[in-house]
């Protein structure tokens, strides 16, 4: 019996209609808004597919493989400030998403993970197909419902949508038993404010601490070599203008870590580039200089501090999170301040109106570094260098497009040589590192920002992992650009065996790889190859006249490494800038 045969059935029993579970879960998640949900079916979600078929308002897009949905939904996530819908059944097909959701609970991503589960009775038997999905995910959802009644799914899905795009945003679990699906309710949509138990969105809205706000004021207007660190936070509260804003009246130079770029212009005058493991001499210098150091909605996260005792060792440090539990958990903050970075910085802009003074001493001296350390590479007439590829793309689409990377060093080359000018351009997976992540998220982000050209930067290797995707580009004509860095070995893996390891090469050969050119004509898309520069800038036009997905097999060198480089376990100020950018390879100091 199908769910429109079984309505009428109990319409004609009972007097009224209702709708099943999942006719309820398609209205609710009509009623939050949603455009799209990335998704494979399988036989625990068969009713809520049921309840799809024929519905003209709602768009579902079939994914070749659950982890390819996930990181899909996270880049349409990342990309819009929306939250992202993800749907899978339950055992193989929900464990398939908990790389994703690791990644999107890492990176602070709003997401709804529709589950569908074994039947209630059968929970806790091992039937088929059964997996503890709630409590796999526990440690990496920001919370999780398992449904047991039909008419709570109209309430649980409004609070989980609440609870991912508040606060802290993260990824939020619905688990619902099949049963339920089929089970008959009257759907009322909620209504009036929304109240979770427990929960106040992470204090969003709680009173500022006006005290700290003087505080921070005054030791601004103390400092003589104040710094801004901004992150991944600027960009989640919308926060790039507010941030501007704050650079204009303070003065004070900015540094933007990997998930922070595009909050400030490329070409701002204040910006010193990205500072940590693989970040530009001058950010770096700047952080082991400072008197103050700002942090605002970054976390302190390793590949930005590497050793603690060498990060920041002459400042005060001021410390902006709307997560309190972050404040002092790595790096001790004299001026605590937990709120929204958006909320914060306008308050504080509101009360700097005024504006202070530039340090000219220091601003003068940073940008100097900035001039005479830039990103360097060799340039070469004839070999296809990868910091090439990402400096030609970026000048042809003029800093404008969406980015999405893998991981490895195609990920660093592109934060490091793409000239990223607004917020959300950049979707890369940052805090988990998840090679398969770039390809899919592009997808999803081009499904967000029909309007705007999407570019995703894979390595060989990480595009090996979610490639089936290709059909979905084919299928619904999804013209993104699909550049694959492909210097045919686990890239960032040889670098740390050749500096750390001497030169131990262990199980990094990717030799075997396909022909991307013929992978991509096979999923019916477009491919092409450069081993040239000039081959690169011909083929990459040709991709950017085409009107639909494209790949292109960028043949670069093996042996490029990304530099500058901080090895783990050392400090800021054992920063090596490499043979393009030193004689002696090693770290500058003046």
């Amino acid at each position: 019996m199908n769910a429109k045969t079984q309505r009428t059935a109990w319409a004609a029993k009972n007097g009224g209609e209702r709708l099943t579970g999942s006719e309820i879960l398609l209205r609710a998640l009509l009623d939050e808004g949603v455009e799209c949900v990335f998704g494979y079916p399988g036989g625990a979600v068969l009713y809520i597919y049921d309840a799809m078929h024929g519905n003209p308002d709602f768009r579902h897009v079939l994914t070749r493989h659950e982890q390819g949905a996930i990181h899909a939904a996270d880049g349409y996530a990342r990309s819009t400030g929306k939250t992202g819908v993800v749907m899978a059944t339950s055992g193989p097909g929900a464990a398939n998403l908990v790389t994703g959701i690791a990644t999107a609970y890492m990176d602070s991503v709003p997401l709804v993970v529709i589950t569908g589960n074994v039947a209630t009775d059968l929970i806790g038997t091992d039937s088929f197909q059964e997996a503890d999905i709630v409590g796999i995910t526990q440690p990496i959802t920001k919370h999780s419902y398992f449904v047991r009644r039909a008419e709570d799914l109209a309430r649980i899905i409004r609070e989980a949508f609440h609870i991912a795009g508040t606060g802290r945003k993260g990824p939020v679990l619905v688990d619902i038993p099949k049963d339920v699906s089929a089970a008959l309710a009257v759907y009322t949509p909620p209504e009036g404010p929304i109240r979770v138990p427990g929960y106040d969105g992470d204090g969003e809205q709680r009173p500022l601490d006006e005290e700290a706000l003087d505080t921070l004021l005054e030791a601004i207007e103390q400092s003589e070599k104040p710094l801004v660190l901004a992150g991944g936070g600027v960009i989640q509260s919308e926060a790039g203008e507010a941030l501007q804003e704050f650079l204009r009246l303070t003065r004070i130079p900015v540094t933007t870590t990997l998930m922070g770029l595009g909050a400030v212009p490329a070409d701002h005058g204040m910006w010193l580039g990205m500072p940590g493991m693989h970040g530009t001499y001058a950010a770096n210098r700047a952080l082991i200089e400072c008197d103050l150091l700002i942090s605002v909605g970054a976390r302190f996260d390793d590949r930005v501090t590497m050793r603690l005792d060498g990060f920041a060792p002459r400042a005060r440090i001021a410390h902006i999170d709307i997560d309190a539990a972050e404040i002092g958990k790595l790096v001790p903050a004299a001026i605590p301040i937990a709120g929204d970075a958006k909320r914060v910085l306008e308050r504080l802009n509101f009360r700097a109106a005024g504006g202070f003074a530039e340090n000219a001493a220091w601003t003068d001296r940073l940008r100097r570094l900035k001039t005479e350390y830039p990103l360097r590479y060799e340039a070469s007439d004839t070999e296809l260098k990868p910091q090439y590829v990402i400096e030609m793309i970026s000048r042809t689409t003029e800093g404008e497009a969406i980015v999405t990377t893998d991981v490895g060093q195609h990920q660093m080359w592109a934060a490091q040589f793409y000239r990223f000018r607004r917020p959300r351009s950049l979707i890369t997976s940052g805090g988990l590192g998840t090679m398969g992540f770039g390809f899919p998220s592009a997808i999803g982000a081009q499904i967000g920002n029909p309007g705007r050209t999407v570019v995703s930067v894979n390595g060989d290797g990480g595009m090996q992992m979610c490639a089936q995707e290709l059909a979905i580009c084919a299928i619904h004509h999804i013209p993104v650009k699909i550049a694959v860095i492909n210097n045919r070995t686990l890239g960032m893996i040889k670098q740390w065996q050749e500096l750390i390891y001497e030169g131990r090469y262990s199980h990094i050969d990717l030799s075997g790889s396909p022909d991307f050119v013929k992978l991509a004509e096979a999923y019916g898309v477009k491919g092409l190859r450069a081993e040239t520069p000039a081959e690169a800038e011909r083929v990459w036009q040709e991709a950017m006249e085409t009107a639909g997905p494209v790949l292109i097999d960028f043949v670069v060198s093996k042996e490029e490494l990304v530099y500058p480089m901080v090895p783990q376990g050392k400090a800021l100020e054992d920063m090596i800038l490499g043979p393009a950018g030193s004689a002696e390879g090693g770290s500058k100091h003046e």
